[in-house]
């Protein structure tokens, strides 16, 4: 199906988001920035906050943003309608001490961060991008731009590269960024200035690499999008798009709900931190939103008991070249829809309710959906989705769209598909 040319314009905005985005914490930030350009008000975690309905808002935990609408009529036990997805992406994260090299090389010492196809991070322009924390107490986001590099070893001098290639996880996988003495030289100092700050007044860092290039749609009828980072910020641009939407002029007032956008950091990881979903951020959120409409311990447990969290999250579309790794029935394709994930062990929290509920939040968008389930001998991952239903004993569906490439430097989505998972989730918003 050829591309629309509203899902062209939306593929070209999410490309901007990546590029926006090249750590988790400028993900937040862009977030935030997002929605504070349409009239969204920024809290502070440790400020007294308004508790009036009809408000706006946004709060951001380190690499992680959560943003809400309350709806003028919202009361003690309005539910809410939560939109989740991730922020963060596998790749590599930047050493203590991490200026290294020889033999008139400078290089980067890295740590693998979540599980990223190691492979694909060969021969890329790359960025380091993050954090800083300064003596003065303020905390900076720092992106050098095109700065690494993971070069691969010619064939000429590994002639069996060709029958399988295994990178060691330590001597094979620091990036080369420049020439010289690494005792002469601070790649702290190139992070430093890019925030326009002075390398000697870093106290920490958080810094991670990505991949430089932009997205892009290209194939026939532009089918295709191709970028780096699509698992997650896919999901969380689709959200902010439609929370955007949903918080504007009518849509506003058609609100039932309290919608609500939960981007979390370090699902790669397990999810187990502050800014995690298996940590408190969404849980202490939601009891302040509550607290703000009068709600106590009762009523707010009755809001949740009719709340609903749409876990977002890539999933696996069949591959051309390996369709055997995939169930011999079910094989949702690139460019058909978003995809319901379902997992017999609760790897995806999606159950029958769940799935009546998202199908009448396609019908409503008038969006094909697709069904994803793993094949029993290659076991699937998990996501955010049974965590928080664990947590907080919300109902949960777990949904996505599909993609090829996962946990590559740079992944493959249909750029219809993009453009659908927004519509659904303005609808279930609205639902």
């Amino acid at each position: 199906m050829p591309a629309t040319p509203v899902a062209l314009t939306h593929a070209e905005d999410l490309a901007d988001f990546v590029a926006a985005s090249p750590s988790s914490y400028h993900a937040a930030e862009e977030v935030a920035r997002r929605l504070e350009s349409v009239g969204f008000a920024r809290l502070d975690e440790g400020d007294a906050w308004p508790t009036q309905a009809g408000g706006r808002f946004v709060v951001v935990r380190d690499g992680a943003a959560i943003a809400w609408v309350v709806p003028t009529g919202a009361a003690p036990t309005t539910p809410a309608q939560i939109f989740g997805a991730h922020t963060d992406s596998p790749g590599f994260k930047l050493k203590p001490q991490p200026t290294t090299g020889s033999r008139g090389w400078l290089q980067a010492g890295v740590e693998i961060y979540g599980g990223p196809l190691l492979n694909s991070w060969l021969d890329r322009e790359l960025r380091l991008a993050g954090r800083l924390a300064l003596t003065d107490g303020r905390v900076v986001l720092a992106d050098t731009g095109p700065l690494l590099r993971l070069p691969q070893l010619a064939v000429h001098l590994d002639r069996g590269v060709n029958n399988g290639l295994a990178l060691d996880k330590q001597n094979e996988t620091q990036p080369v960024w420049g020439l010289g003495d690494p005792s002469e030289e601070d790649l702290l100092g190139e992070l430093a200035a890019s925030a326009g700050v002075n390398a000697a007044d870093i106290r920490g860092f958080d810094a991670v690499v990505a991949d430089s290039a932009r997205g892009a749609v290209f194939g026939k009828d532009k089918a295709f999008f191709a970028s780096g980072r699509l698992d997650d910020l896919a999901s969380v641009h689709a959200g902010v798009v439609a929370l955007a939407g949903a918080s504007m002029g009518s849509a506003a007032g058609e609100l039932r709900g309290i919608a609500v956008l939960a981007a979390f950091d370090h699902e790669e990881l397990g999810s187990a931190s502050r800014s995690g979903a298996a940590g408190p951020f969404l849980e202490d959120i939601l009891a302040r939103i509550y607290a703000g409409l009068g709600a106590d311990a009762t009523e707010q447990r009755r809001a949740l008991t009719a709340s609903w969290h749409l876990s977002s999250d890539v999933g696996h579309s069949v591959h051309p070249n390996y369709a055997q790794k995939h169930d011999p029935v079910v094989q949702p394709l690139l460019g058909s829809g978003p995809i319901l994930k379902i997992n017999a062990n609760q790897r995806y929290a999606t159950d029958a309710i769940g799935s009546a509920a998202w199908a009448g939040w396609c019908e409503s968008a008038g969006i094909a959906s697709q069904e994803f389930v793993s094949n029993n001998a290659v076991p699937c991952g998990s996501t955010i989705g049974p965590i928080t239903a664990t947590r907080l004993g919300i109902r949960t569906v777990d949904v996505g769209i599909p993609i090829l490439s996962m946990h590559s430097a740079r992944e493959l989505a249909g750029v219809a598909d993009l453009e659908a998972l927004t519509q659904v989730a303005t609808a279930f918003f609205a639902a």
